[in-house]
């Protein structure tokens, strides 16, 4: 294989060495922030044999190439470009600048969220185990596990503070993140988190029940009351906070002589932050963070299957433009105040919206005869059933505009059944197959009678829409899709 010829041909495809501003790869994909990416010749790139596809996201321009390939025609494509190479984290960072406001801040909470997530998966899976021990006629009836078998009593107990630790101590994982992208120590911010749920505070979950009983202990300080009360299991508080911790630290080290830096500047910062995180910042945001909450959950009340179809239709255009990143940080909050939220209802509906992506692709590899494309629709079309999609939405679906129309279709059938039946995850993991496990027990079938809706529907639309296509354009079907 030629992968010097293989760099020219795209290089030549995305515009020349002129278009491109940086360059980096990963396992499979080159990744490019191109100056202009309408330069790009679509034609051109899907010529070339080595190519697997092509999408434009987060400001990068990402072109599949595979394993083992990708490496060695990147090195040639930096000779030819005359750039530095570059990391994935330094290219995520140069197309980010080329985004509007509302996709950085997307870009934010991603990468605020996105490290903190096996910690978050690993606690709701866990909890979900404890679900099954002791949820009553999940598996006898009228009993559950723990009722049957009383001696695995305490290994349900022991499992549930398991469970319950990441979402407890939630601002010290969100407090490390935050601090760190922000700019300031990641470890003053797990500091800072850790002073949001000291055990000397009133526990949050108990917060509603002390406010009603007028319990609230407060902090008498120069006239003024203080509420003594932790942020357990919140967002919104602790973001602010971590915010302000950063600022306040990457300010003082400008103005502290360097000698007395690592005194001064730790105690100023986490002193003044904390103060202002229990006096101001810390309130404000913490009745955010509630109106929000029950924002949400009124509205998943309120509109029901409508709102469920809606959400489902639009989720895959969402996905398009990244912010469904953001979603992550309301899942976060719905699952952490599971008492109140009953878990997430987004889980379900974005695990629809990958499946129906994987069964609209698997239709097209049922009708085409294009041996690349066949290749293409078999790898990423599982992919998508088991929660990872953007090779088959941008490889296939997208290019193709039928299988992304039959496959949102799918998608909002099947999330107006899931939202109906009030299907809901105790747990974020791969939405898709996988998620079962996520699910709360009483989910579990309707959970799996969505994702049968959303294939069969997708899969169907996309084998209907493909034979008007082919009969539109008045040519045979495997040509149409090839």
């Amino acid at each position: 294989m030629d992968h010097k010829k293989i760099a020219k041909a795209i290089l030549e495809a995305i515009g020349g060495k002129e278009n491109v501003s940086a360059a980096a790869h990963c396992a499979t994909r080159l990744r490019l922030v191109l100056h202009d990416e309408e330069k790009v010749n679509q034609e051109a790139l899907d010529a070339i044999e080595t190519v697997k596809g092509t999408f434009s996201t987060a400001g990068q321009f990402q072109i599949i190439l595979g394993s083992g390939i990708v490496n060695e025609v990147y090195k040639r494509l930096v000779n030819l470009t005359g750039i530095n190479e570059m990391t994935t984290s330094q290219v995520k960072n140069a197309g980010a600048k080329k985004q509007n406001p509302l996709l950085q801040l997307v870009k934010l909470l991603s990468d605020i969220f996105v490290p903190i997530i096996p910690a978050i998966v690993a606690g709701g899976l866990l909890m979900g185990l404890n679900n099954l021990l002791t949820a009553k006629d999940l598996f006898i009836d009228g009993k559950s596990l723990i009722d049957a078998n009383p001696g695995i009593a305490d290994l349900a107990a022991m499992i549930n503070t398991f469970a319950n630790a990441a979402f407890v101590f939630l601002p010290v994982l969100i407090g490390f993140s935050a601090t760190k992208r922000f700019g300031g120590n990641a470890y003053l911010g797990a500091a800072l988190g850790m002073i949001m749920v000291h055990p000397d505070l009133l526990n949050a979950y108990s917060y509603g029940a002390a406010l009603v009983d007028h319990k609230v202990p407060v902090w008498h300080i120069l006239g003024f009351d203080i509420e003594k009360v932790g942020y357990q299991g919140t967002v919104l508080p602790v973001l602010a906070a971590s915010f302000i911790l950063a600022k306040i630290e990457i300010s003082l080290r400008k103005v502290i002589p360097s000698a007395l830096d690592n005194l001064l500047t730790p105690l100023l910062s986490i002193l003044v932050t904390a103060v202002l995180t229990f006096t101001l910042v810390g309130p404000v945001m913490r009745t955010a963070g509630n109106l929000f909450t029950d924002g949400l959950v009124w509205l998943y009340d309120t509109t029901g299957f409508v709102g469920g179809v809606i959400l489902g239709l639009f989720y895959a255009p969402i996905v398009i433009t990244g912010m469904h990143q953001s979603f992550v940080a309301v899942e976060t909050q719905l699952i952490s105040d599971i008492a109140k939220t009953g878990g997430s209802f987004l889980f379900p509906i974005a695990a629809m919206s990958n499946v129906a992506q994987g069964a609209a692709t698997l239709a097209v590899l049922l009708v085409t005869k294009d041996k690349k494309l066949k290749s293409l629709a078999s790898a990423s079309g599982i992919s998508a059933l088991l929660g990872i999609t953007e090779p088959a939405m941008f490889g296939i679906n997208l290019k193709l505009k039928y299988p992304f129309i039959g496959a949102i279709i799918g998608s909002g059938v099947a999330s107006g059944f899931v939202t109906f039946f009030k299907v809901k995850a105790i747990a974020l993991g791969a939405a898709g197959l996988p998620g079962i496990i996520s699910m709360k027990p009483g989910s579990i079938l309707y959970y799996v009678i969505g994702m049968v809706i959303s294939i069969a529907v997708a899969f169907t639309v996309t084998l209907i829409l493909a034979k008007y296509d082919a009969k539109k354009n008045n040519v045979n079907i495997e040509k149409s899709v090839a």
